[in-house]
């Protein structure tokens, strides 16, 4: 009878290489799915930690999970042996284990401080959030938890793993119930926090390193806590305090007056917008009772048609806006530009032309791309734009003398 693996990994989170027995081996799908006696690989999300990087006789471990009692390695060599030379990816298993111990203190936290329970947990690999069922939270209420969750790191308590049956629970404080009935293991932090979990752990807090809140926003009713534990806390402050300094350098103020400098900039700059804004709509303003001027008047109709450079097609729709508030205008108008060429056309409310009937007519014979209404069409063209108005300007004289008639 093949036995079950025994999870090293739970007893000693620290070991980094084991030597095993493999007791079964499958091919399927071009990969090995190896079973052994023992091993020191964390399967992937068992209780919502991803799993170990690592090797097997030099061959890469692409993927590790449970299968019932099990943990399967999968690799895409063959192993030519039974004898298993386990060796896992430190660096990521010891990231892993200051996130997964970060969490369960930082929702201990939250629970003493403001009654908030964790409902759900994400631990991914670049940051880690929390869900926690209260509805809103203050920037000052966020500073204490971030504040005594980290006193609790530097006072460095020590952290334990334990079993217990299910008639033990009830004489535990556990911040959320088993999923299990027999074997329930727990984590505890020197009295702090007992949390029911299957996860690796560092052995005391001061290993955690430090726990940073990156930030906190509303979500389904709950607040979202994003925060990141250890080297990643490291990690982190270093490429702000660069970017920090290299902006105070840019801006020549000191470091903690940037936000202030930024603020001031940005509201110049909005203000600059907002003028801008005001001076592009009188140019095309300007621009429309110019170009109205230049239109050539058939049966009281004015036919607007020109090619316009070196604009924002923004300010060709606002330009074309102006037109078609007034009556007995059909404008005609292209934006011919280094990279695409570009065409509006429009009329006014008491013209009665389908404009989009004629695109459509129109893209059938030629390459032209766009949509709109019977009032106003725009698109594009890779080339021949003059040609692509000409068209228009042609199917809109049939369309007039057909009103006529």
């Amino acid at each position: 009878m093949i036995g079950v693996t025994e999870k090293v990994y739970l007893q000693n989170p620290y070991l980094r290489k084991l030597d095993a027995r493999i007791l079964e081996k499958k091919y399927i799908n071009n990969k090995y799915y190896i079973k052994t006696n023992k091993t020191i690989f964390y399967p992937n999300l068992a209780g919502g930690q991803p799993g170990d990087k690592g090797e097997i006789n030099g061959v890469e471990v692409i993927e590790v999970y449970e299968d019932g009692k099990d943990i399967i390695h999968v690799v895409k060599s063959n192993i030519h042996s039974d004898k298993a030379k386990l060796t896992i990816d430190w660096n990521n298993r010891f990231d892993y284990m200051q996130q997964h111990s970060g969490q369960h203190l930082l929702s201990s936290v939250f629970y003493k401080l403001y009654n908030g329970e964790t409902i759900s947990f994400y631990l991914g690999k670049e940051y880690v959030y929390i869900d926690v069922n209260i509805p809103s939270i203050s920037k000052e209420e966020i500073e204490k938890v971030e504040q005594f969750a980290n006193k609790i790191v530097f006072s460095n308590f020590p952290i334990k793993s334990y079993l217990v049956e299910k008639d033990e629970i009830a004489n535990i404080p556990v911040r959320k119930d088993p999923t299990v009935n027999s074997n329930i293991r727990i984590v505890e932090i020197d009295g702090i926090d007992f949390s029911p979990c299957c996860g690796t752990h560092v052995s005391n807090t001061g290993e955690i390193g430090l726990i940073k809140i990156r930030k906190v926003e509303p979500y389904k009713n709950n607040i979202r806590v994003e925060f990141v534990c250890g080297y990643r806390a490291l990690k982190d402050y270093t490429w702000k305090n660069y970017q920090i300094r290299e902006i105070s350098n840019l801006l020549s103020c000191k470091d903690k007056y940037v936000y202030d400098r930024v603020e001031n900039l940005y509201e110049h700059r909005e203000k600059l917008k907002k003028e801008n804004r005001s001076l592009r709509e009188k140019l095309c303003k300007y621009q429309a009772q110019e170009l109205l001027q230049k239109s050539k008047t058939i049966d009281g109709v004015n036919i607007i048609l020109d090619i316009l450079t070196d604009m924002k097609f923004e300010d060709v729709e606002n330009i074309t806006r102006h037109l078609n508030s007034i009556e007995n205008n059909i404008i005609l108008l292209g934006l011919d530009n280094d990279k695409s060429s570009q065409f509006i056309i429009s009329r006014s409310s008491n013209i009665n032309i389908d404009l989009k009937d004629i695109l459509s007519r129109i893209s059938k014979v030629s390459k032209v791309k766009g949509g709109g209404n019977s009032q106003t069409i725009q698109g594009g063209c890779k080339d021949n734009l003059a040609e692509i108005l000409k068209a228009f300007y042609e199917e809109i004289l049939n369309g007039l003398n057909e009103i006529k008639r």
